[in-house]
């Protein structure tokens, strides 16, 4: 077996894999950047190699540093965990030439399924069905835009190179398709450096069924079952689940004998996922399911697969990689229960799912289920990196055990000043229709109302908020929180701010004994709410979008304006583009008006809260 290991990754992935590799007795080297220095990961390993600053091009994507770290400490082999070069066949093919083992695909494998149109048509080839669109190398425009009538609206634009949710639009009638291709083909050129792109039809009910797949080399090749990974929000995964609601046994054996015999046609090694599109309209059925895409690599959700196999993927990763046999034959494998994955993201709903950075001051995950996570409390989370701080993931008997184990989980995160999705995903997951399965790809955008946490505090948050700060409550009248009158009674009246507002409110005395927080901050159902006294010379009011001014709602890269001082501007019209976190958020006027003043160009960076736009309305 592999005797030391380089991770080429960071995060919440390298400690997974340090976590067996220890268990293995396999030595294990960390590679890390600038801003990763002082992460949980680099302190785990048994040595850590720094390979460059903050951003991935200059560190984890150095392929020539990461070559040179394993060279420095003698590893025998390299993982390249999720993410950044695990599906490059380049560096795969390098880190062999180096005479060094990958524990990934084969670079063979990993080109046949890395562009999506070659994909499909191998597929196509070995009788995987595939969902109808156009694969062409004919690229212009014109051209693209007649495929897509001919296939009928609404359209799926896919970045050939793409993954991940980026490279990916929506296309619904003809005259949006242009406007829709050239940001398609934006991002992809700056995620993946590849402009090109499939056409799809769109599913109108889709459901995301992926299957895990592993091979070995001694030609074998089996399934773990599959994955149900439909929730999503911009096509990026935010809950998965194993097994997929409504599946039954004949559609479960169709479609992953379909995954098996894809991975075949590659002659496919190690740990990968091959994902189906199914339209749920009616139920799952063999006839409606179809082959979208595989990932050559260990998947963000690979945990759901191990707790209802009880399989640890990474040491099947591992061992294979070592030339041994795969671990179990298909029919030594079977389901155990349900397990359910949700990802805690730094990030804010109130503000369209903005990413959140800073240092995590206040970070307390639930017990009692598995988590993965990559920070810890006092860590920071950058700008540099993908938002998500953990994984929370539960198991149970049933489904919806798993999904009220998992909500309650969510409920019961804290974490402070960062903000999270906790409350968003604690809600989600309580929801009436997802907890009866009727859940497809658009579950979330058809239900966001329901979902969104409450912009303002209810009673309970209040409540709580006074219970918190009366321990704290000074004998000065002038300063306290209560009431004081002369001669009577105090007053059970207090007066507190929340999220920078003040509120009058009676005292629930038993609020006190359920209070939960830290210095000025409560805790309640997965959100977290800044409180304290009332100030005396506490000013309402707004500020911001309601007197014109546009500013930045994250630090990032300006990557359009499509203004100019001067110009008229109506309500809803796109001003600029700005990008971080590898996410793209168009910025529109907040009403009519003229371009009074702007301060952001293309290429410019920009920190949050700066002014971008000031649109002057119309008098």
């Amino acid at each position: 077996m592999i005797e030391s290991l380089l991770i080429a990754n960071r995060g919440e992935i390298a400690r997974r894999i340090i976590r067996t590799a220890r268990r293995l007795g396999i030595r294990t080297i960390a590679v890390y950047s600038d801003a990763d220095a002082a992460m949980p990961f680099v302190r785990e390993a048994d040595e850590a190699v720094h390979i460059g600053p903050a951003p991935a091009r200059e560190s984890y994507l150095r392929q020539d540093r990461i070559l040179e770290a394993a060279r420095q400490t003698g590893a025998q082999a390299i993982h390249p965990g999720y993410g950044f070069l695990s599906e490059n066949a380049d560096f795969a093919e390098a880190v062999v030439a180096t005479g060094l083992i990958w524990v990934g695909a084969p670079p063979a494998a990993i080109r046949a399924m890395g562009l999506k149109d070659a994909a499909k048509q191998r597929m196509m080839e070995a009788n995987v069905p595939v969902t109808p669109g156009y694969l062409g190398e004919d690229q212009g425009p014109a051209l693209l835009q007649r495929e897509a009538d001919t296939i009928g609206y609404p359209v799926l634009i896919k970045a050939v190179a793409g993954g991940g949710g980026k490279g990916m639009r929506r296309v619904d009638t003809a005259a949006d398709f242009s406007a829709a291709l050239e940001s398609c083909r934006r991002e992809a050129t700056s995620s993946f450096g590849d402009d090109r792109v499939l056409i799809e039809k769109y599913i109108v009910s889709p459901r995301h069924i992926e299957v895990q797949v592993f091979g070995d080399t001694h030609g074998n090749v089996v399934h773990l079952f599959e994955r149900d990974c439909s929730l999503q929000r911009r096509h990026q995964k935010v809950i998965e689940e194993a097994p997929a609601p409504g599946m039954d046994e004949a559609t479960r054996a169709a479609v992953c004998n379909a995954a098996v015999k894809a991975a075949q046609a590659v002659d496919y090694v190690g740990a990968g996922t091959v994902e189906f599109i199914a339209d749920a309209s009616g139920g799952l059925r063999a006839d409606r399911i179809w082959f979208m895409e595989m990932n050559t690599r260990l998947q963000v959700e690979h945990p759901v697969t191990e707790l209802i196999t009880g399989q640890d993927l990474v040491e099947w990763q591992i061992r294979v990689a070592s030339g041994e046999l795969l671990p179990l034959r298909q029919d030594e494998l079977s389901i155990n229960g349900w397990a359910m994955e949700a990802r805690l993201y730094a990030e804010n709903p109130s503000t369209g799912f903005l990413p959140s950075i800073g240092r995590l001051e206040h970070f307390r995950l639930s017990r009692g289920l598995r988590i993965d996570s990559g920070v810890e409390q006092g860590d920071e989370v950058t700008a540099h990196y993908d938002p998500m701080v953990a994984k929370l993931i539960s198991h149970a008997p049933n489904r919806r055990q798993a999904a009220t184990r998992l909500a309650d989980a969510m409920a019961g995160v804290e974490v402070w000043p960062v903000h999270t999705n906790a409350a968003f995903l604690a809600r989600t997951l309580r929801h009436p229709e997802f907890l009866t399965g009727a859940v497809d790809t658009g579950f979330i955008e058809h239900h966001l109302a329901d979902l969104l946490p409450p912009a303002e505090p209810g009673a309970q948050v209040l409540q709580a908020a006074a219970a918190a700060l009366l321990p704290v409550e000074t004998r000065d009248p002038w300063a306290a929180i209560t009431g004081f009158r002369v001669n009577a009674e105090p007053s059970r009246q207090v007066s507190v701010e929340v999220a920078g507002r003040p509120y009058l409110l009676d005292l629930d005395p038993a609020q006190q004994r359920n209070a939960s927080g830290v210095a000025g901050v409560v805790f309640i159902d997965g959100g977290a709410w800044p409180v304290g006294p009332c100030r005396a010379d506490h000013a309402g009011g707004s500020h911001g979008l309601a007197d014109g001014s546009v500013m930045a709602p994250m630090p990032g890269n300006i990557i359009a304006v499509s203004v100019a001082e001067g110009d008229r501007v109506l309500r809803g019209q796109p001003l600029l583009v700005i990008e971080a976190m590898k996410m793209e958020q168009t910025l529109s006027a907040p009403f009519d008006g003229i371009v009074a003043e702007l301060r952001a160009s293309p290429g410019s960076q920009v920190a949050e809260g700066s002014l971008l736009v000031r649109i002057e309305g119309d008098t």
